[in-house]
This record gives structure tokens, C-alpha cells and sequence, in this order.
């Protein structure tokens, strides 16, 4: 019989290894921008949003906040490299008024993400506060990346 521990340990590589894929979902994208030397009509919204996105669980992963999460804190700080990818390919083929935009948003995330790391660590004293706060921003924000794709409808 597997021991609970054992279970929960195949479980999350199991998730690691389907999030690995997820993130690698957009090469054909980005090969065919690579290609093109542009960004055609394709949005930043869903690289953007998947990489506040992991900016969040990578923070939540972290022993300061939940201890004992490697496989949150390893799969998500490798969505952070290959988001950054996609985003600095991205900048570099898009227009100046898109590349502008795309600036200003991850300024924006990073001051956000700055916020929500002094106040977590500031306003919550105990890893079960720090753990719950994350974690409720964590699905709030990978619910607004599942939802990024629908950009492309406005």
C-alpha cells in the first residue's frame, strides 16, 4: 500500500509535469512570430497574465509563506523563465505602441507584486495568514489567466 505521503508526492509531479506542458503550449505561437518577425494580430494579454501568475505561486511557494512546497515553487519559477521568453520575444517583434503597453503592464506587476510581498510579510505574522492571503490572489489571478485568451474577442 502507497503511504499518503508517497501518493501526494506523484500526484503534484503528475501536476508539475502537465503545467510543464502548459507553459510549453505557445511555442508553435511564438516559432511562427519567430518566423514572421512579428507579432501579427496575436494579444500579450495570456503571457502576461500567466506570468503575474506565476509570479504569485513562486512567492507562495516559498518557505517564508508556505513551507515545504517545492513542487509549487520549482514548476512555477520554471513557467517564470519561460514566460520571460515569450514576453522578451514578444517586445521585440511587436509594434512600438504594443511594446509600450506590454512596459507599462509589467511595471504594474512588478510594483503589484512588490505591494503584496511587503504586505504579506509586513501585515501577516504566522505562515497560515501568508499561506491563506497568497493563496486566495494565487486563484484569483490564475482565474484571470485562464481567462486572458478571451482578449482576443474584444
Amino acid at each position: 500500500m502507497v503511504s499518503a505521503d508517497v501518493a501526494r508526492n506523484i500526484v503534484g509531479i503528475i501536476g508539475n509535469v502537465i503545467s510543464f506542458g502548459l507553459f510549453l503550449s505557445p511555442v508553435p505561437t511564438f516559432w511562427r512570430i519567430y518566423k514572421a518577425k512579428d507579432v501579427e494580430e496575436f494579444k500579450p494579454d495570456p503571457y502576461l497574465a500567466t506570468l503575474m501568475n506565476c509570479l504569485l505561486w513562486f512567492f507562495y511557494g516559498l518557505p517564508i509563506v508556505h513551507p515545504n512546497s517545492t513542487l509549487v515553487l520549482t514548476i512555477n519559477g520554471i513557467g517564470l523563465v519561460i514566460e520571460g521568453a515569450y514576453i522578451i520575444m514578444f517586445i521585440i517583434y511587436a509594434a512600438k505602441n504594443t511594446r509600450w503597453k506590454m512596459l507599462g503592464v509589467l511595471a504594474i506587476e512588478a510594483a503589484f507584486m512588490a505591494a503584496v510581498v511587503a504586505g504579506v510579510l509586513v501585515g501577516a505574522h504566522t505562515h497560515e495568514k501568508r499561506s491563506m492571503i497568497v493563496g486566495i490572489l494565487c486563484v484569483i489571478f490564475g482565474s484571470i489567466m485562464y481567462a486572458s485568451p478571451l482578449t482576443i474577442m474584444v
